[in-house]
């Protein structure tokens, strides 16, 4: 089951087939987070909701699932976990949070956002948090801008506020996740941002049954950038455990 991250939904997983091609070797389920294409919302927002509905879809398939999370998918896919018995596996491609780790929250770009958002201008929006935030390089946005997905990323872009803000309430407890023993992969790209570096490994210290999977020369959207060795990295984790 893939979980997406800010600023995408479901349809995120067909840029360069990478859910047809999973596919075709395993069955495989695409989730929206709440507020994100064909999922609901609420009046008010809270990132434990998240990672309940993560467990509540999981636990919704009859046979244990290959659970896997990208960005702040990755954190409600971690969490999650401690949340469901229906697990095979769990892999985790760069989890946006823990903020305490990571220091990327900036009450400066919250407020630039939400600003955005309430006049409407959600691609400038969409496109302050790749650039301040994920840090992506420009020729990688200029990829994003061109695929099929763009669209429905922009309209989507009020869910930023809310989803950049959450994970400051958000605190990493290593103890919560000593008994944990669901085989676990941290995905991280050997050119993405120190923060990412630094919450997998902060996360590989505190399970006990996980490795860290460095995909040379990528970064924060390897999925995009190296479909094929991205593809074949999962599959070669989650064959293990069939």
């Amino acid at each position: 089951m893939l979980v997406h991250g800010m600023a995408g939904n479901y349809t995120r997983w067909e840029l360069f087939d990478v859910r047809p091609r999973l596919a075709e070797h395993t069955t495989v389920y695409a989730m929206d987070r709440r507020g994100h294409a064909e999922s609901g919302d609420a009046d008010e927002y809270a990132l434990e909701r998240e990672f309940e509905d993560v467990a509540a879809v999981v636990d919704s398939i009859d046979d244990p699932v290959h659970l896997f999370g990208y960005s702040h998918g990755g954190l409600c896919a971690l969490e999650a976990a401690l949340r469901t018995d229906n697990l095979r596996s769990l892999i985790v491609y760069e989890p946006a949070g823990p903020w305490e780790i990571l220091h990327l929250y900036s009450e400066e770009i919250d407020e630039e956002l939400e600003a955005l958002v309430e006049d409407g201008e959600n691609e400038q929006a969409l496109m302050l948090f790749l650039r301040e935030v994920v840090e992506l390089p420009e020729s990688q946005i200029e990829e994003l801008q061109a695929a099929p997905s763009w669209s429905a990323r922009v309209d989507e872009a009020h869910t930023l506020p809310r989803e950049y803000r959450a994970p400051t309430t958000y605190e990493f407890e290593p103890d919560r996740f000593a008994d944990m023993t669901t085989p676990t992969l941290l995905v991280v790209g050997g050119e993405s941002p120190q923060w990412a570096k630094d919450a997998t490994n902060e996360i590989n210290d505190a399970l006990s049954n996980s490795r860290i999977s460095v995909l040379e020369g990528q970064g924060h959207v390897a999925m995009n950038t190296a479909p094929d060795l991205f593809i074949d990295e999962v599959l070669a984790f989650v064959q293990k455990f069939q």
